[in-house]
């Protein structure tokens, strides 16, 4: 009979030959040594003086919006303007049909004219019995009566008067001229239809007129940044605010619009608690148009010295923000950071950071804190300045 011999001599020939070729790789790792360090750019803080200003996002409104309503009705007879141009204060925009209003203000002069004539006869009557011995020629009734007549007569001259001006008033309302100077719309009625004028809420609309320059911008703070803004700028509590602001409509890259803070609200709303503010800007091009939404800059605080890194070199943490400094055995260390604006392309440390610090700000994707980092230096752009080109591996 046939007996077979263990197989496990194969088995320890083979673990055996494993065993050696890991330590001809220990040895070759041995030989070439640990991986090199990895290569970032280092640079100390930008310094520059900022000033604390915050961004709200407003919506422009004219400083005058007229509507543009018929006083008297009648037929719409001619249209002075064309659609959206730009008039001036005085211009005449519609007229009313005249004829009717001219022969109501020939028919109250006529009347003014009778009343007249009535009073020089009245006041005639009234002389010659003033003339007459009372009692003997003249009975006192009569006289009476005489001056009643008078009385009468001069009162009817003034209502003549008064309705003659009126038709004057009419006529004159015929046209319809720019109360204000801007950019007018569209006609909202076209000639030959009858138009409502009066007092009432149901006169025709038939232009608006919004002025263009100066222009306002309307937005709204949050409670904080009010009393922020109040406690650097106390003057703005009264009527003059001399406050200077910027403005950047939303495809322009800067806010290179300067105008004034001329209102703030006096309350606070209750459903938002945000408070209303205003500020005016020159508008000479007409680019600002009402209802367009741009941005606004605030200064919230005199300016101040303050450091300055790029996007770039800033690492998240949960919620906490850091920075990479190298010490001077060139170990990257986390330094916990404050954030504050964006100026030129640059994120504003408030606090955690100091000017003789070596921060990290190409390569942070390749050092984790507690490595040797092998750092060359560079500089900081701004977004004005292409950042110089660096050396990666």
């Amino acid at each position: 009979m046939h007996v077979s011999r263990p197989a496990f001599p194969l088995v320890l020939v083979s673990l055996m030959a494993l065993l050696l070729a890991g330590c001809d790789e220990i040895q070759s790792q041995a030989k070439t040594g640990p991986p090199p360090a990895p290569q970032v750019t280092i640079s100390q803080p930008v310094t520059r003086i900022v000033a604390d200003r915050e961004e709200y996002v407003g919506r422009f409104v004219a400083v005058d919006a007229v509507e543009v309503r018929a006083r008297v009705s009648g037929y719409l007879d001619a249209i002075s303007f064309k659609d959206g141009q730009l008039v001036e204060k005085g211009d005449l925009l519609f007229t009313i049909d005249r004829r009717p209003f001219e022969a109501a203000l020939k028919e109250a002069r006529a009347n003014l004219e009778q009343a007249k004539a009535n009073l020089a006869f009245a006041e005639t009557n009234l002389g010659r019995a003033q003339s007459l011995t009372r009692g003997t020629s003249i009975s006192e009734l009569t006289f009476d009566e005489r001056v009643q007549a008078k009385s009468v007569a001069e009162a009817t001259v003034q209502a003549q008067e008064a309705a003659v001006h009126q038709a004057e008033l009419n006529l004159e309302f015929t046209q319809l001229r720019a109360p204000v100077s801007g950019r007018i719309g569209d006609r909202r009625v076209s000639t030959g239809n009858l138009v409502t004028g009066g007092t009432s809420g149901n006169t025709t609309l038939l232009a608006t007129i919004q002025s263009v320059d100066p222009i306002r911008l309307e937005f709204t703070w949050d409670e904080s940044s009010y009393l922020r803004f109040l406690r650097e700028h106390p003057a703005a509590r009264g009527p003059e605010m001399n406050v200077p602001v910027s403005l950047k409509l939303i495809d322009e890259p800067g806010f290179a619009h300067q105008g004034r803070l001329d209102f703030i609200d006096n309350a606070i709303d209750r459903s938002s608690g945000a408070i209303r503010g205003r500020a005016e800007f020159p508008n000479p091009d007409g680019t600002f148009t009402p209802g367009m939404f741009a941005r606004i800059q605030i200064a919230m605080a005199p300016p101040a010295e303050a450091l300055l890194v790029p996007d770039t070199a800033i690492g998240t943490e949960q919620v906490q923000k850091y920075v990479l400094v190298v010490d001077g055995d060139n170990i990257a260390q986390p330094k916990y950071v404050a954030l504050g604006k964006v100026v030129d392309g640059l994120r504003v440390i408030k606090e955690g950071l100091s000017r003789e610090d070596r921060v990290i700000i190409n390569g942070l994707m390749r050092v984790r804190p507690g490595v040797r980092v092998a750092p060359q230096s560079g500089p900081i752009a701004s977004v004005d300045t292409p950042p110089a080109a660096t050396k990666s591996n």
